[in-house]
């Protein structure tokens, strides 16, 4: 079979149709559809079945393409095993984490990783769902979740603690909270009960505070931390943040500072199979240094 006809089909298949394939693999409708009609009749067979809304696989045009994923998959992974195997520190690496760590402490620490290893190139790919590392989703990930999967390896890089917080303006406008009861009565920050969260149980404090949820007004859900950050800078209410983030704004102040909330553990995670990983064991040991110095 033509690799490079495998490689168009393969994108014709993901996308649906030959106009979005094609924009993905820099071809024309027209060419696109021509590479799928001469593969089609080489193997005297129909892959697709054409309608008006697009492309849907015949049965052979399913197992074909359920091959040539494996296929493709195995050429990447031979390819990133001979890339892992150089004991140069080059190459890419496509790091996952949330991102008010990104924010707020990973993206200040790049230039200076840049100035050591200038030939890696970095990506961050920031959002509060798990990429699946196994799947080369991505190479690395900062986590705030403990994995449970014997093919990867964590190690913890750092404990997070957090403080109940407000602006100082919002607390001279509203007055402090001195008791947990006095909570109920203030604009209270929440973390959206069914949206991916940056770690388990983010609303835990406002249920050892009592405060319901559910229709209530005095309650602003946000789903990103480092948004959360900007409303209680801006006065918008109380809330949780990391203490470290609280320490380097003199315009943030901790309420009831003996009040326990639990930490989150931040893990550095990445496949097994990528221990050899020079590029990886660069990473690794810079954020290593760097947290023993600035931990978040």
């Amino acid at each position: 079979m033509d690799w490079d006809k495998l490689r168009i089909f393969k994108a014709v298949a993901e996308a649906g149709s030959f106009t979005h394939a094609g924009e993905t693999l820099g071809l024309s409708q027209s060419a696109t559809s021509r590479q799928i009609s001469g593969l089609e009749k080489s193997l005297g067979l129909a892959l697709f079945h054409r309608h008006a809304r697009g492309l849907i696989l015949t049965e052979q045009g399913e197992i074909l393409f359920g091959t040539t994923k494996d296929v493709f998959k195995r050429l990447d992974d031979v390819e990133t095993q001979l890339g892992d195997s150089s004991d140069l520190a080059e190459g890419s690496i496509n790091l996952t984490t949330v991102e008010f760590i990104a924010s707020t402490w990973l993206v200040p620490q790049i230039p200076n990783f840049r100035s050591l290893y200038p030939k890696i190139q970095l990506t961050l790919l920031l959002d509060n769902r798990i990429y699946d590392l196994n799947k080369r989703e991505a190479d690395v990930a900062i986590r705030l979740y403990k994995t449970d999967d014997q093919d990867l390896i964590e190690q913890h890089l750092s404990t997070i603690e957090f403080s109940l917080c407000a602006s100082k303006q919002y607390l001279k406008n509203n007055g402090a909270p001195k008791t947990p009861a006095d909570f109920k009565k203030h604009i209270m920050i929440a973390y959206p009960p069914n949206a991916h969260a940056p770690f388990s149980k983010p609303n835990w404090t406002l249920k050892k505070l009592n405060i319901d949820l559910d229709d209530n007004p005095n309650i602003l859900f946000i789903n990103s931390m480092h948004a959360r950050y900007s409303a209680i800078k801006s006065g918008a209410g109380i809330s949780i943040l990391p203490k470290y983030i609280i320490e380097q704004d003199d315009g943030i102040e901790t309420i009831m500072p003996n009040f326990e909330i639990p930490n989150v553990a931040m893990y550095l995670v990445y496949p097994r199979s990528r221990s050899n990983s020079t590029r990886i064991k660069v990473l690794k040991d810079f954020l290593f240094n760097k947290i023993n110095n600035e931990t978040p």
